[in-house]
């Protein structure tokens, strides 16, 4: 990443776990940066992956695993049917819409983990072939598992945004903060 993030306060691993999640969302909130919403929802590579897209799909990871770990029903849920469109803008959908949406996923995130008693308080999983049976995790393991992946997304978000102007990461931040790169 190529933005800093601040230390933790000593101790304060849920501010350390909040403030890398975070890191990662700028890098992918970044990428749609001066891109009108065609160009956000192109796909510039083999790949199904848009930049729209992308973002839509990581709001709605996190507000999955949210959902997991409040054992709340997921107001979003994807099925077999409706799994595609979780990686693109559907009809009546936008960019400012999917990133207030997930400002809004992000501060529960946040309010969540800051109220939760330990890190070590887990949850079921659901039943998946992916998952293990009756298993169980912990809200420090979906933090770091929100980080990575987050990130692998930020990393696609990145290669696609280049292929569409050669942009890179080192500019966008400069874009963001106002300033240039180079």
């Amino acid at each position: 990443m190529v933005t800093h993030v601040p230390a933790e306060t000593y101790g304060d691993e849920r501010g350390a776990l909040l403030n890398f999640v975070e890191a990662q969302r700028g890098a992918v909130r970044r990428s749609v940066i001066g891109l009108t919403e065609e160009q956000a929802g192109g796909r510039p590579s083999a790949s199904e992956l848009s930049l729209s897209g992308l973002l839509k799909h990581v709001a709605e990871c996190e507000l999955n695993w949210l959902r997991m770990a409040q054992q709340q029903p997921n107001e979003r849920q994807r099925d077999e049917k409706t799994w595609a469109d979780g990686f693109r803008l559907t009809e009546g959908e936008s960019i400012p819409e999917t990133l207030a949406f997930w400002d809004g996923v992000a501060k529960e995130t946040d309010e969540f983990i800051r109220s939760v008693p330990s890190l070590d308080d887990t949850f079921p999983l659901p039943s998946a072939p992916w998952f293990p049976k009756d298993g169980r995790v912990s809200m420090r393991w979906m933090m770091l598992h929100l980080i990575e992946e987050i990130a692998r997304h930020a990393g696609h978000a990145d290669i696609v945004r280049e292929s569409l102007d050669g942009k890179s990461s080192f500019e966008l931040v400069a874009a963001e903060s106002g300033g240039s790169w180079g």
